[in-house]
């Protein structure tokens, strides 16, 4: 089980008499927005595991309702260069996009993820692309979890423009960047996987891609401690009316900040907000052609983050069939940290176990492993605060036929924001 403590990501949402479409006497429309999957398609990815990918996107695919006036789907690879393998509207039906999925070809090369999500931005979320505006947009990153360039000022400039990102990674993986780089609530967004067992997740994830490209009312789709993102279903139209945004802290009394917005408008991003505090939100649509009831929320920021940093790098070394040496660092002593603990658990499912490492100690032997076995390894520093930290690595057993012998690997880390 993963340890889902060191994400720490409360969210309190209240809703308050929120008018459904049906009330308004106006049809549901069927999901409409742009899909678009972002797949791993480098030299670090084997032949059989991108063949395991293709064929768990086409089945994912399959049932969804495509066409002009429904979902597009598009496909970029991640390798040295991202490539295009088909755009959003060029295939208008799910065994079509299925074909074109598994007639795709690795690219091989570098896994340059963060080039391939600015590409993503400024050429494929783009009218140019097939994009539309005023739809729904969702990104599925498959990733073996390791990129040879930064992902997060792209997969941030991606929320920006109003992106839900999914996450699926099968392989090696830091936790806390894949965790900060999916959208909230992550335990939805950000799923960990054999490549083997892909088809578990599937109907899930197709059922949280479809409520992301339909969203019912007002909601927070990414909240931080200075900032909240709000979504909305498209209400009115451009030359039906507008909206006025307001928002209003409780710890800010007097007249709330407003802000008007067009009636093709389906999302804001509210800055400069305090750490730790409630929000009321309301959305009010003005219209001279029909009542539009008003949408109301309530929205807490997240506490101020602090400066402590945890694991940044994972070394396996001396791997046998049943044991193996992980290592990290830096080494915190116990002046800053109250120790480690290291888990260890199956990615097919099982018991893990867990080693307690005292402050100052950045080194464990794990024992009793099952030989030819993929495990996810992960490390966490409990501070002195309470906070923790977290850094995750995948290592496999040798002595198995889907397994290699691993080599000391060195996992590079990345800081809680």
């Amino acid at each position: 089980m993963l340890p889902w403590t060191a994400l720490g990501l409360a969210l309190s949402l209240q809703l308050a008499l929120v008018g459904s479409r049906a009330e308004l006497g106006l049809p549901m429309p069927a999901p409409m927005g742009d899909l678009m999957f972002l797949l791993d398609s480098s030299a670090s990815v084997s032949h059989y595991e991108f063949s395991r990918v293709q064929e768990f996107v086409g089945q994912l695919v399959a049932p969804l309702p495509l066409g002009p006036g429904a979902l597009r789907v598009s496909l970029v690879h991640v390798g040295s260069q991202p490539h295009r393998e088909f755009h959003f509207g060029q295939h208008s039906s799910g065994p079509a996009v299925q074909d074109a999925v598994r007639a795709a070809t690795q690219r091989m090369g570098d896994t340059n993820t963060g080039l391939a999500l600015a590409y993503a931005k400024e050429q494929m979320f783009a009218e140019s692309a097939g994009a539309r505006q005023g739809v729904p947009k969702v990104l599925v990153w498959v990733t073996d979890g390791d990129s040879s360039d930064p992902v997060g000022p792209p997969m941030q400039a991606l929320k920006e423009l109003g992106v839900t990102i999914f996450i699926v990674s099968t392989g090696r993986s830091n936790l806390l960047e894949l965790s900060a780089a999916a959208s909230a609530p992550v335990e939805e967004h950000l799923h960990f996987v054999h490549v083997d067992d892909l088809h578990i997740i599937a109907q899930q994830l197709r059922t949280t891609i479809l409520e992301a490209m339909q969203p019912q009312q007002l909601h927070a789709s990414e909240v931080t401690s200075r900032t909240v993102r709000l979504a909305w279903p498209q209400l009115l139209t451009a030359d039906s009316g507008y909206y006025v945004l307001e928002l209003a802290g409780s710890s800010e009394p007097g007249s709330p900040r407003r802000q008007q917005l067009p009636g093709n408008a389906t999302g804001w991003t509210w800055a400069g907000l305090e750490p730790d505090t409630n929000y009321d939100v309301a959305l009010v649509p003005e219209s001279n052609e029909r009542f539009v009831r008003p949408q109301h929320l309530r929205v807490r920021t997240l506490p101020e983050e602090t400066e402590e940093a945890g694991p940044e790098r994972i070394v396996v070394s001396h791997a046998k069939p049943r044991s193996l040496r992980v290592s990290w660092a830096p080494a915190l002593g116990p002046d800053v940290a109250l120790g480690y603990y290291v888990q260890a658990g199956p990615l097919r499912g099982g018991a893990a176990q867990r080693l307690d490492v005292p402050a100052g100690h950045n080194s464990t032997v794990l024992q009793g492993l099952a030989p030819a076995t993929a495990y996810l390894l992960t490390v966490t520093a409990v501070f002195r605060s309470g906070r923790e930290r977290a850094l995750s690595a995948k290592v496999c057993t040798p002595d198995g036929p889907r397994c290699r012998a691993p080599r000391p690997m060195t996992l590079p880390g990345a800081r809680e924001p």
